[in-house]
């Protein structure tokens, strides 16, 4: 049996099956097609399964994201080679980007990886994210920067991007678009909901006029706070947990095929 997980706030969770972790990522699939954060059978999101042999899944090269399900991830190691038969085949940019990441950080149980309008427009900026908003303010001093190398062909540019990623939570790939981790799928898809809202925010933000940015010590304070380690009179600790619960229940009424 494997060993619980313990969230970031502390807490310790059963392990889960592979079948758990299966509809787990499907959902997160569906959920970037359902928000419009896809390009079309391109970026990843990847898991890693229960045990020492360094697996997990993917999505099936070639799909599109409103089209992937539980059974149709393929599973492969961090050679990128297939672990089971597929009628798919990997992407191989997400093997050297996820497989990474995946092998450097114990706690990156779930690597999700994005090129939207917001992002990428984020990350083609000199000055990266802004604490410009509460939502922005989440990720402040929390988010490591990659320049870019070209696509993610070489794996040689691996070191690189676990160097710059660090123990953050999430990463801008300079002009090329955004990367969250999480100790669970649901983790590292609000997180990217969360940082892709900031994105946005801060383009409208900068077409509007002049910004005004909160201090350096409220900025971080409101990230302590995120990350539950304030000291303030109340704490809402199970915010993630409610707020996936609820895009699930969404997904069985609008797109129950994913659990297939």
């Amino acid at each position: 049996m494997s060993a619980p997980t313990v969230t970031s706030q502390g807490r310790a969770t059963p392990a889960k099956t592979e079948t758990e972790l299966r509809r787990e990522l499907a959902a997160v699939y569906r959920l970037l097609a359902h928000f419009k954060m896809t390009d079309l059978i391109f970026t990843h999101v990847s898991v890693r399964l229960p045990g020492p042999e360094h697996h997990f899944l993917i999505n099936p090269y070639g799909l599109l994201f409103e089209e992937i399900t539980a059974s149709s991830l393929v599973k492969i190691g961090l050679d990128g080679e297939l672990v089971d038969p597929s009628e798919y085949h990997v992407n191989p940019a997400g093997f050297v980007i996820h497989g990474a990441i995946h092998e450097a950080r114990t706690d990156a149980h779930c690597v999700l990886h994005t090129h939207t309008k917001a992002g990428c427009a984020v990350a083609a900026q000199e000055h990266g994210l802004l604490p410009l908003n509460q939502i922005s303010m989440e990720f402040y001093n929390r988010v490591g920067y990659h320049d870019y190398e070209g696509i993610a062909l070489n794996t040689a540019e691996r070191v690189r991007l676990v160097e710059d990623l660090g123990d953050h939570p999430a990463m801008i790939l300079r002009n090329h678009g955004l990367l969250t981790v999480g100790e669970s799928a649901a983790e590292a898809f609000l997180r990217m909901f969360y940082l892709e809202k900031a994105c946005d925010i801060q383009i409208a933000a900068q077409a509007s006029g002049d910004l005004r940015v909160p201090s350096a010590e409220i900025a971080e304070h409101t990230a302590r706070q995120f990350a539950g380690e304030a000291t303030d009179d109340f704490a809402d600790d199970q915010a993630y947990e409610m707020a996936w619960a609820a895009l699930l229940r969404m997904l069985d009424r609008t797109a129950p095929g994913y659990k297939d």
